[in-house]
């Protein structure tokens, strides 16, 4: 079992930052892959950031550049350093554990095991 739990969202203007984390109890250890999703209001819930158990991250392409995923040593607080934010990155942040081994780290929500309960990010322009 783990549990996650999301916090550090809020509201920023546009081209400002915010770091969301996301504190992890259980079994972390057995986790592949820890990722940040995202879901807009009306929209599905999209990968944003992943990092795997040997440390290799995922971006999306509408991220990249401007957030950073990151993982303290124990493996306990999962980051995401979000800058020069954009109205279009207005969402419910989620975090999430893939016990299952892969190639790298999915975007396919069905493969995630565990889910915080989000934390809302507001960007206005």
């Amino acid at each position: 079992q783990v549990q996650l739990v999301e916090s550090g969202g809020g509201s920023v203007q546009s081209g400002g930052s915010l770091r969301l984390s996301c504190a992890a109890s259980g079994s972390t250890h057995s986790s592949f892959c820890m990722a940040w999703f995202r879901q807009a209001p009306g929209q599905m819930r999209e990968g944003v950031a992943g990092l795997d158990s040997d440390g290799s991250t995922t971006y999306a392409d509408s991220v990249k550049g401007r957030f950073t995923i990151s993982q303290d040593n124990n493996k306990r607080m999962l980051y995401l350093q979000m800058n020069n934010l954009k109205p279009e990155d207005t969402a419910m942040y989620f975090c999430a554990a893939d016990l299952m081994v892969r190639p790298r780290c999915s975007w396919s929500p069905d493969d995630y095991n565990y889910w915080g309960q989000g934390t809302h990010v507001t960007v206005s322009s």
